[in-house]
């Protein structure tokens, strides 16, 4: 029987993408012990491939606030810039339209905000914590 080390090395691997046939030649198992320990362990490898998922995405500034905080920097130089020019510049028509662009992206991009509070008591269930939500 293998050991623990040899489970969150599999763990590893398969919220990486390596398919079954390459983890077993690896970690000298079967398919069937790996196909096993993916059902126990399936909750580990989706938080884990999350994870990865999550720091490539910041990595290459995909992330949403990213995205966010690029396109105003950007909506905001434009913004500059078209203060400097005449309307009669050629260009101008151009930053008109990446700023109009820009800012139906930004408007892409809004989220509805969600605030909760705690609330003390006992509600119908017999509960002692419930939680408000409401919107901004």
């Amino acid at each position: 029987m293998k050991d623990q080390t040899d489970k969150n090395r599999f763990v590893e691997l398969r919220a990486t993408g390596w398919s079954y046939d390459r983890i077993a030649k690896e970690l000298k198992v079967s398919k069937q012990t790996l196909i096993n320990w993916s059902k126990e362990l399936s909750i580990q490898i989706s938080n884990l491939r999350a994870i990865e998922l999550e720091a490539l995405q910041e990595k290459y500034s995909l992330l949403k606030r990213q995205r966010i905080e690029f396109l105003a920097q950007q909506t905001t130089a434009i913004k500059n810039e078209l203060k400097k020019r005449k309307l009669t510049d050629v260009p101008t028509e151009k930053l008109f339209n990446l700023l109009f662009r820009g800012q139906a992206i930004l408007q892409q991009e809004e989220t509805d905000l969600v605030f909760q509070e705690d609330s003390a008591g006992l509600d119908l269930l017999g509960d002692l914590k419930t939680i408000s939500s409401w919107k901004g």
